[in-house]
């Protein structure tokens, strides 16, 4: 593995970006982005979680209008992304909230790996408890009590990709 695309330099260099072309990713990057989510550590391996992948721009519109509704704002809460991984996670699994934050790491990990931008956007709970949400659901012949956990946005990055910032102090304590 080169060092450029060493795992500490990914983790390390990947920022949130809130910024995007409108061009669309193609198919293949998305799926192995997508793989990498699938591979996420689950909770005794349970797998609850479960990604939604829109590219269609009319969903898209839909959801990122949900989105800013219940945010309050008229804005795009998407930047402009034309891809939305959506990961909602069985309620019924104790550790679904936890799953589902473990595959949104691995999402935009893997993209940054891919030269993709990416942003973990919230409201994903609310927007799937709410009538549109649970129609989008439906639609896809997706059954049970499933909660949003959270939208990786993807996307090229339009502009200067954001510098690092300076990690905190008392960020570690060791016990040796």
């Amino acid at each position: 593995m080169s060092e450029k695309n060493d795992l500490l330099t990914i983790i390390k260099t990947r920022r949130s970006i809130r910024n995007f072309k409108p061009d669309m990713i193609p198919n293949e990057i998305i799926e192995k982005i997508i793989t990498a989510g699938t591979y996420a550590a689950t909770g005794m391996n349970r797998q609850s979680p479960i990604i939604i992948a829109i590219t269609n721009k009319e969903i898209r519109d839909k959801l990122s209008k949900l989105n800013a509704k219940i945010m309050g704002t008229d804005s795009d809460p998407f930047y402009g992304a034309p891809v939305v991984l959506v990961v909602i996670a069985d309620k019924n699994c104790a550790t679904h909230v936890y799953d589902g934050s473990l595959v949104m790491g691995n999402l935009m990990l893997a993209a940054h790996a891919f030269g993709i931008g990416s942003c973990w956007i919230h409201r994903a709970k609310e927007e799937f408890e709410s009538p549109e949400g649970k129609e989008i659901l439906n639609s896809l012949g997706i059954d049970g009590e499933y909660e949003g956990i959270g939208h990786c946005i993807l996307g090229y990055v339009n502009g200067e990709y954001p510098d690092e910032k300076p990690r905190k102090e008392n960020w570690v304590y060791y016990i040796e």
